[in-house]
């Protein structure tokens, strides 16, 4: 279930602004408001099955966005090579440490961890 939410949630920060004003409203609302479609039925003066059918369309239209651009995909993919790759710049400096070598590679290391940190925290 927090699968399926983290994905709504991927979906709508991706392709949320090509949904219509009322779409991105109720799915908002029911995704990351975590109110029921009674709740918003009742707010917007609508039944529950029009809320439903709206909530229901806004999915299968963002799913049918990554299905085609597949931006979510790739980001995912990215971030998870950015991180390898932290992983071997850190097993390389503490290597280094280990075998006692000395010399300005230590402040470049430290800079290009510093940068890549920095990389995937705004990713």
């Amino acid at each position: 279930m927090i699968e399926q939410t983290v994905h709504m949630g991927l979906l709508f920060d991706f392709y949320g602004q090509l949904l219509t004003e009322k779409q991105r409203l109720f799915f908002s609302l029911y995704h990351q408001d975590d109110l029921s479609l009674g709740e918003i039925a009742e707010q917007y003066g609508i039944t529950r099955q029009a809320v439903y059918d709206i909530i229901q369309r806004s999915q299968k239209t963002l799913s049918n966005f990554e299905e085609k651009l597949g931006l979510i995909k790739r980001y995912i993919r990215q971030r998870e090579q950015l991180e390898k790759v932290q992983g071997k710049l850190k097993e390389l400096g503490d290597e280094l440490a280990r075998t006692g070598a000395a010399g300005p590679w230590q402040e470049q290391l430290a800079e290009v961890q510093e940068l890549l940190a920095e990389i995937i925290e705004e990713f």
